[in-house]
């Protein structure tokens, strides 16, 4: 008998126990459990692919939605117009009448055939990039992976390749955390135009092809009158929601996953949310790598906020996000893109505030980047080679600049913050700075005509504890001439600098 007990013991011992679930679908839970994992602390700079079927056409950012438009809203007047909104006629004129030949009918055609991850990803980890992040599916409920509960997904048509996970190997071959972004929550209320009709003209009163039963699955459902918001409050489109970002959570097992939106509805969102970190701790055997992205939390440790071509406008307690896009969220034909200086003088500004930068790159329809494009990042990976250390691993000094940038009125932000492109102008007046150890960097956002002065690090400024060991010009192989005075840390323009327009001086402090 106590041989057989022992047996019993042993194998109890020997069956393992399976952990509790650290998070649960509760805000409590998660302001008790998540923090900011340190790899995006780090990482400062990621490259985003806000890209799909509606790049196709080469319009505008809404197409899929706009092309049933013939009635356009003015959102100022709260009216309508009585005149079609450009996408409509030009889908009128290109395609035929959306009650014949409707979105559905345009996503075979959409085949991304000059599609290289590869080459995409080799180019923005040299650009800088630390992380990327594939669009999983827009407002347009078009799915960029391999869906086994929806078939409008780019395996079954268009591409006929899973782009979410043909995305992620290459990022992955190349070191970069992988994300993915989800606008669908958006699409349940967004994509009602497709169920409307022309109030006017020959095809007045016919039905376009979005009320066709036989496609509800890619339109969805017609929504009730009051279902109107940025969110729908259906329940079903809920849980189909809930379902469908499930899937592609356990498919990819993604470090970051961005929500177009506030954490959508309420403790579906939630469940939707302990399910996302709960399979990273898994995945990542034990230790939680996860950073959630939605429109909402700039004062709790929850997630991580995200705000959309904005910024804050001073340093927050917790890690943040900008994203925004080098040029239309789509592919747009005849656009002009942001220049290397601006996108460098936002990431330092961004970096400053405890900030990340997400730059969307804008694809070709087939897949690839423009000339112009590709020159911008091989100008950003010029600069980051030489100035990266200021910005990769570090955190926010006890102020985030100095000059008159700091003290000038800002353009407020279209959805939060302030306007990530809104300051046009810096002068070599204006400072940015951040930290890492002993080492404080100071970045002059114009090229300098004297000497360089830097008020916060005079002595009487009393935000350095300690004294001034060494000055240097980072990618400068000269030595420098400086002085600490009581009012201003004072560095003589050095007799060569490079053609770059910004300034990253690495101050190194006593200890």
């Amino acid at each position: 008998m106590k041989k057989i007990i022992s047996v019993f013991i042993a194998a109890c011992i020997a069956i393992p126990v399976l952990s509790q679930e650290k998070f649960k679908p509760t805000l409590a839970s998660f302001r008790e459990n998540y923090q900011c994992p340190d790899w995006f602390r780090d990482a400062k700079f990621g490259i985003w692919a806000h890209w799909g079927p509606q790049s196709m056409v080469g319009k505008s950012d809404w197409f899929a939605k706009d092309m049933y438009t013939s009635d356009k809203y003015d959102t100022k007047t709260k009216t309508y117009t009585g005149k079609p909104h450009p996408d409509y006629t030009y889908h009128l004129e290109h395609y035929g009448h959306p009650s014949q030949f409707g979105y559905k009918d345009m996503l075979p055609l959409w085949k991304a055939e000059r599609f290289n991850p590869e080459q995409l990803m080799h180019l923005y980890k040299k650009a800088g990039a630390k992380y990327f992040v594939s669009m999983g599916t827009h407002h347009d409920n078009f799915f960029l992976w391999d869906s086994k509960i929806h078939r409008w997904n780019a395996v079954n048509m268009g591409p006929k390749k899973d782009i979410v996970a043909l995305f992620e190997a290459a990022a992955k071959k190349e070191g970069l955390r992988f994300g993915v972004s989800e606008h669908l929550a958006a699409s349940y209320t967004w994509f009602q135009t497709s169920h409307g009709a022309d109030k006017t003209g020959p095809y007045a009163g016919i039905p376009y092809d979005g009320a066709n039963p036989l496609f509800q699955d890619l339109y969805h459902p017609k929504a009730d009158s009051a279902d109107n918001g940025w969110l729908t409050t259906n329940h079903a489109n809920q849980l189909n929601w809930l379902k469908s970002i499930t899937e592609l959570i356990d498919n990819y097992h993604p470090d970051l996953l961005y929500s177009d939106s506030q954490l959508p509805f309420d403790s579906i969102g939630r469940k939707m949310l302990a399910h996302f970190y709960n399979d990273n701790i898994r995945y990542h055997n034990g230790k939680l790598e996860a950073v959630y992205n939605c429109k909402v939390g700039a004062t709790n440790p929850m997630w991580v906020l995200d705000i959309e071509r904005g910024k804050t406008d001073s340093i927050t307690p917790f890690p943040w996000q900008t994203d925004t896009s080098i040029g239309p969220w789509f592919f747009k034909a005849g656009s002009t893109y942001k220049t290397s200086l601006e996108i460098i003088l936002m990431l330092i500004d961004i970096v400053s505030k405890n900030g990340n930068l997400l730059l969307n790159v804008v694809q070709t329809p087939e897949g690839d980047l423009e000339p112009g494009v590709v020159n911008t990042l091989e100008e950003l990976a010029a600069w980051t080679a030489v100035n990266g250390e200021g910005i990769y691993g570090t955190r926010p000094w006890k102020l985030y600049g100095e000059g008159p940038s700091v003290h000038t009125g800002k353009e407020p932000g279209a959805f939060g913050g302030v306007k990530d492109f809104g300051e046009k102008k810096y002068t070599s007046e204006d400072f940015r700075f951040t930290k890492k150890g002993r080492v404080v960097y100071a970045f002059c956002l114009a090229k300098p005509a004297g000497d360089m002065r830097i008020l916060s690090m005079g002595k009487h400024a009393g935000y350095l504890d300690s004294k001034i060991k060494s000055v240097e010009i980072l990618g400068l192989n000269e030595h420098l001439t400086w002085k600490q005075g009581d009012d201003a840390l004072v560095i003589t323009k050095p007799a060569a600098l490079s053609d770059s327009q910004t300034i990253t001086l690495k101050i190194v402090l006593n200890k």
